[in-house]
């Protein structure tokens, strides 16, 4: 008999959650007109991906998303709780640009991820477990391929700010503090 090790039912949880996401997704596309493809840009002429692609992209980010947050659990406990978090808020935040496109278009899209760049700059929306719910909130609209491509500004962003330049911030208010006299 198999036995799942306690540290890795979080990865399996992941995989299985991108799984069914992906067979779902599909499932329905396939009984309601086919499976879609999608092109760059909304633009016909330049190449189309298709919506298959989620069979892979949705358990290998469920994998990554898994394995990244049980590392860090490992390393602090009292983690997960915020991963499921980042996870939840991608997850709303991806649901949000999804409906904002369908129901309003391209204003209240684009409004939609003016305030996900925003929350970019101060979340750490570079985390596996936030590109994993941002993907997954939008792959029923999008599919996965797209969503995790268009997800490379904020998480670079969010990369760039919470790394590099609130460290230096940081590292600069230490410096400035006059030392105090002994």
């Amino acid at each position: 008999m198999m036995t799942i090790q306690k540290s890795h039912w979080l990865s399996l949880c992941a995989i299985i959650l991108g799984t069914v996401t992906a067979a779902l997704q599909l499932g329905w596309e396939h009984t309601h007109s086919g499976i879609l493809r999608h092109h760059l840009l909304n633009d016909a002429s330049l190449p189309a991906i298709s919506n298959l692609w989620a069979l892979l992209v949705m358990p290998m980010l469920g994998a990554l998303a898994g394995w990244v947050v049980t590392r860090r659990t490992r390393e602090r406990s009292g983690a997960l709780i915020p991963a499921i978090a980042g996870f939840l808020g991608s997850l709303l935040g991806g649901i949000a640009l999804s409906v904002a496109f369908v129901a309003g278009g391209e204003a209240a899209a684009t409004k939609v991820l003016m305030a996900l760049l925003v929350a970019a700059v101060l979340l750490p929306v570079y985390r596996a477990e936030y590109l994993f719910g941002f993907v997954m909130g939008m792959t029923f609209v999008f599919g996965p391929v797209l969503p995790a491509l268009v997800a490379c500004v904020p998480m670079l962003i969010a990369a760039i700010s919470r790394l590099v330049l609130w460290r230096a911030v940081a590292w600069a208010l230490r410096r400035a503090r006059p030392v105090a006299a002994a």
